[in-house]
């Protein structure tokens, strides 16, 4: 075997000219997938990321029990939510952990009734990494001591008709299942660039969700940040031991829509980048194909020295998959450099806000990563690619009579 590498190695080598093209060729169709896979992971971060930051954290932990429940939006109390806020904050990829209170509700004032989330906060907890606080275009942000202070969204605002400082009524159900009613005082108003998000969520301290429903002291959930989008598992599987008695489940499992529209959006890519990769292996088949054809002589003397069709055929495909190993190490030097030069600046997206309502989360730049998450499967791929597409010239040149292929000319 040594002895058909160091041929085959050779081989490729004999017209540098056209295996450098397709080495680039190959190259660059596993770079452009690189870039790509780094851009996704980048949107990922700057538009799933925020949503995630706005929706409830990458990690949410509540009471046993809410699961079953959480239709209703259950007021279950979490036991001892300090322990799970120093327990989740030991694990080094998560950057924040604090206490909230989440139920639903009604807002009215003299506009109508409209049902909602009610979300007691931790303001001071949350205010380093809330995209929400960013946010507050009029008014200010929520603090710790706040009460009958509430923080509605822009879209709220302008439904209802709302100024801060106006009064609005807020309805709920407390842990015991006993109506409460509240009449509170607008503070701020947040813009996110969704009215359809900022209709649908209302902040108030947490103090003041604990007074109003009845859970003095107490939370339902703790909610977890991380660095980085798609480092849920790693974490959850952390915790899950270390909490026992809690339900511990990352945004896949409680927002599965946002879940569905990643997955879909990158199935589609696997499929453009095999295409790209199967144009890439045709140029294979080609030189190879070329190369049956310029050496019939010599694989002619191969034989003749007694080499059996199927020596003759690993020959080639070995050719085949060593240029393929060349195209990959070529395309990963291709998209790392590429990538690790705009991770650094980033591409601008901020002009962008306006074109759908999700683009609005991109807060100015987004930030490719290097791209190495889905190497391997992309590396294989285009070594699967290019054996393959040796395999139609190696089949051609192993059925070379010796004899004729001697007096080829």
């Amino acid at each position: 075997m040594t002895l058909y590498v160091r041929l085959a190695w050779r081989n490729i080598w004999r017209h540098k000219r056209r295996t450098v093209i397709i080495v680039v060729a190959m190259g660059l169709a596993l770079a452009m997938m690189m870039m790509y896979d780094g851009l996704v992971d980048g949107f990922n971060n700057a538009i799933y990321g925020n949503a995630i930051r706005v929706l409830g954290g990458n990690i949410q932990v509540r009471a046993d029990g809410y699961r079953e429940k959480v239709e209703s939006n259950p007021l279950i109390p979490l036991p001892n939510d300090e322990a799970v806020i120093q327990e989740a904050l030991t694990h080094p990829d998560v950057t924040a952990a604090f206490r909230r209170i989440q139920t639903g509700g009604m807002l009215s004032n003299r506009e109508g009734a409209f049902p909602l989330s009610i979300v007691g906060i931790e303001p001071e907890a949350e205010a380093p990494i809330s995209l929400i606080e960013e946010n507050v275009v009029e008014g200010r942000w929520l603090t710790g001591t706040d009460e009958d202070l509430l923080l509605v969204g822009r879209g709220l605002a302008d439904v209802m008709d709302i100024q801060v400082g106006d009064r609005l009524t807020i309805v709920g159900s407390d842990s015991h299942k006993q109506n409460r009613q509240r009449t509170m005082t607008v503070v701020g108003i947040y813009d996110l660039g969704m009215p359809t998000i900022e209709k649908q969520t209302v902040y108030i301290s947490l103090a003041e969700a604990q007074s109003l429903f009845d859970l003095r002291g107490q939370s339902t959930e703790v909610q977890i940040n991380l660095k980085d989008l798609g480092g849920e598992d790693l974490v959850v599987d952390a915790l899950v031991p270390a909490l026992p008695g809690y339900e511990v489940a990352s945004w896949a499992e409680n927002y599965p829509e946002l879940s569905t529209a990643i997955t879909s959006k990158n199935f589609v890519m696997d499929i453009f980048s095999v295409i790209i990769q199967l144009i890439a292996g045709i140029g294979v088949l080609n030189l190879l194909l070329m190369a049956v054809f310029e050496r019939t002589r010599e694989i002619g003397l191969l034989g003749a020295m007694g080499l059996k069709p199927r020596q003759i055929a690993t020959l080639f495909i070995l050719e085949g998959t060593m240029i393929g190993i060349v195209g990959v190490i070529a395309g990963i030097l291709f998209g790392v450099t590429f990538n690790a030069g705009f991770g650094q600046v980033g591409f601008d997206y901020s002009s962008f806000a306006g074109v759908a309502d999700y683009m609005a989360l991109i807060s100015g730049r987004v930030y490719p990563s290097l791209g190495l998450g889905k190497i391997i499967p992309r590396a294989v791929t285009v070594l699967i690619i290019t054996t393959l597409a040796a395999w139609i010239p190696a089949r051609e040149a192993s059925h070379r009579e010796p004899a004729q292929a001697l007096h080829y000319v």
